[in-house]
């Protein structure tokens, strides 16, 4: 069994506020769910940047690394007008 711990920092160069922020990491951890992901916002206080952390249980490392291929594809469709990195760590 590998957990596959993630965090995914977004930058927002075009929003101006928290609540701007907030709308756009609610849009992005609603997308998440859809792949049966525990998901929680981690961000700080700054509007330009959120940071979203999720975890995911695989039964092997392929499995692991093909369910995070089908979540950057998501994302680089749903969310192109971002920039964002994804970190991994698998145990």
């Amino acid at each position: 069994m590998i957990i596959s711990n993630c965090i995914l920092h977004i930058e927002l160069p075009y929003v101006h506020s928290l609540k701007g922020r907030r709308s756009v990491v609610n849009s992005v951890k609603e997308k998440l769910k859809a792949f049966n992901l525990s998901v929680l916002d981690v961000s700080g206080e700054y509007a330009k940047e959120a940071d979203i952390a999720f975890v995911f249980l695989s039964q092997n490392a392929l499995g692991a690394a093909q369910y995070r291929e089908k979540i950057e594809k998501m994302l680089e469709r749903n969310f192109s007008e971002y920039h964002f990195d994804l970190e991994y760590e698998e145990i």
